[in-house]
């Protein structure tokens, strides 16, 4: 095989996925950047471009060790853990797979406050078991449509959120950078205001520095007794502990998270509460949305190799 021009990194990556980059073009694999630097000099000098899927961290010491670099196409909208400006200063572009995702991560969300709700993961429980046969009863639970919901963060998945939602008869209220045009929902420039407003809170920001810690202890406590917290961005755009605190002492109603901190290696607190639905890291998870990821990750590979422009650049 002729000296690799493509690194593929990331240990997730499916079969499918990596037929589909190793037929491309020559290339090298690592698990993630922790191994880059194992690499034989040969190898990382005629490296040209890093196909990036997981959460580990790409600094500008691994871009370092591949003086030929000049693309990073991520796997996935979130981009968190390659340090843009590091790759910025050093003439790397940086893409991601944005739009292609939106529809399922905006499906679990509503799938995720449904079930909520409506306690579907008790109700399952109940007829497996068989104790609904024997006579036991389900309580009464929480509709969901006509809540007022406020969504933080109306980027291209908090928009498909808030579409959803909206055809759920929901009142729709919403934070973000400014304010946006909307068939007529509200906006709010603070979080915590918008929190007083709402019963539904659903977090929908990009991950990140800008972001960590963004939905904080007062708009947790803002939100009130029959508050619902729905996550599907990072676990780093919520204040953790709080949430936790509030969820056990039923400060709010409940939660539906497809993200954590420290993820997979969930807070063990979660795990004893009924009032929370969890998920793992699923959002974009249909083979149809993961293969449009996959193709538009090659897709940016392609370009940047054939001197065309990026299909969707980050910086």
């Amino acid at each position: 095989m002729s000296d690799p021009v493509l690194l593929i990194s990331g240990a997730a990556f499916t079969d499918e996925e990596r037929a589909r980059l190793e037929a491309s073009m020559p290339f090298a694999f690592v698990s993630g950047p922790p191994d880059m630097a194992a690499l034989e000099e040969g190898t990382r000098k005629s490296i040209r471009a890093i196909a990036f899927k997981g959460h580990h961290s790409l600094t500008g010491a691994e871009m370092d060790l591949f003086p030929g670099l000049g693309v990073i196409a991520n796997y996935g909208v979130g981009y968190d853990a390659i340090d843009i400006a590091a790759a910025t200063a050093r003439g790397i572009k940086v893409t991601n797979t944005p739009d292609v995702l939106n529809d399922d991560v905006a499906d679990l969300a509503v799938a995720m406050l449904i079930a909520q709700c409506r306690n579907m993961v008790a109700g399952d429980a109940l007829v497996r078991s068989g104790r609904w046969s024997a006579g036991e009863s389900f309580p009464l639970n929480r509709q969901m449509s006509g809540s007022t919901v406020g969504i933080v963060g109306l980027g291209r998945i908090g928009r498909e959120i808030a579409n959803r939602l909206a055809a759920f008869k929901c009142e729709i209220h919403y934070t973000s950078r400014s304010e946006k045009e909307t068939p007529g929902w509200t906006y709010h420039s603070s979080p915590v205001e918008m929190a007083k407003a709402v019963d539904v809170l659903v977090v929908a920001l990009v991950g990140g520095k800008e972001t960590e810690g963004h939905v904080s202890r007062q708009v947790i406590d803002a939100l009130g007794p029959r508050g619902i917290v729905i996550n599907i961005s990072r676990g780093s755009t919520i204040d953790e502990g709080a949430l936790l605190d509030a969820l056990e002492e039923g400060r709010i109603a409940g939660a539906g998270l497809d993200v954590f901190l420290n993820e997979p290696k969930v807070d063990p607190r979660f795990l004893k509460l009924d009032n929370v639905h969890l998920q793992p890291h699923q959002g974009s998870g249909s083979v149809e949305t993961r293969r449009r990821m996959a193709k538009l990750q090659l897709a940016n590979i392609e370009a940047f190799l054939a001197g065309e422009p990026l299909q969707t650049p980050v910086n």
